[in-house]
């Protein structure tokens, strides 16, 4: 279980570093675009993510994430057994499901407007807010989760 939380932790805390990049300089770096120039790069970033290794992470936390929960549950005591559940749960609330319905929604609204210079103008400094906001909320959550497991681990 040891190895599993160290692994767990580990991954977790790069995606930690992904969602925190975004947060302190690439949207502002794209919000600070030409010309809404930013707007066309977050669709393009969009675009590439699904095929990259954070979504192997991201998705792949998926299943670890119920696993360490299971064994948490099952072979758990104590304080460990409550920062594995509290970590799980950060990642399924805080991350997967911000993702989900907040940040993905958003991501497929901009793709669409893309096409139409006027309506990507109106929407995208209101995106790159919100979207921004969101992504503090994955940013904490998955470094919660890491500092969660990576504790737990050295309880064992």
């Amino acid at each position: 279980m040891t190895v599993l939380l160290l692994s767990a932790g580990f991954l977790m805390a790069l995606l930690a570093g992904v969602f925190l990049s975004f947060s302190d300089f690439v949207m502002r770096g794209l919000a600070e675009a030409p010309d809404h120039a930013g707007a066309a790069g977050m669709v393009g970033l969009n675009r590439t993510v699904y095929r990259s290794v954070f979504m192997v992470l991201f998705t792949g936390f998926l299943p670890v994430a119920a696993a360490l929960a299971l064994l948490a549950f099952l072979q758990g005591a104590g304080p460990s057994r409550f920062l594995v559940l509290a970590g799980a749960l950060a990642y399924y609330s805080g991350v997967f499901a911000v993702t989900g319905l907040g940040n993905v929604p958003m991501n497929r609204h901009l793709a669409r407007v893309s096409a139409r210079p006027d309506e990507t103008a109106a929407y995208w400094p209101n995106y790159a807010r919100r979207w921004t906001r969101l992504n503090h909320i994955r940013t904490g959550a998955s470094g919660f989760a890491a500092a969660c497991w990576l504790v737990a681990a050295s309880m064992h």
